[in-house]
């Protein structure tokens, strides 16, 4: 099993920004280190740790209406510190999944 090391670096330029509530924030978090667990786990095919982000891209979908009540938005800012923190975790598991395909299901 492999696991992201206790320092990764998850949603930084987010976690930076006041415009992010931290509390939602760290729901995009969770969202990123469940699948981390499971394709650290080992022994997925591709297809089933697609079906996993996919899981979590639906997970992160449907927070944007929480974010829009507290003033904020899953905009261009908060896209590329997801992707870059999918890609950064994608890396360090050794999954062979382009960032794009990984986060597919995105509706933001």
């Amino acid at each position: 099993m492999k696991k992201l090391p206790d320092n990764f670096p998850f949603l930084q330029d987010m976690y930076a920004d006041s415009y992010f509530p931290k509390d939602l924030v760290d729901k995009l978090r969770d969202a990123i280190q469940e699948a981390a667990l499971f394709i650290g786990q080992g022994g997925h095919s591709l297809d089933a740790v697609q079906s996993q982000l996919d899981l979590m891209t639906e997970k992160i979908n449907d927070l944007q209406a929480e974010f829009e009540d507290r003033g904020s938005e899953i905009e261009t800012a908060a896209r590329d510190s997801i992707g870059t923190t999918v890609e950064a975790m994608l890396s360090f598991l050794e999954v062979d999944i382009d960032t794009e395909e990984a986060i597919r299901a995105r509706d933001w």
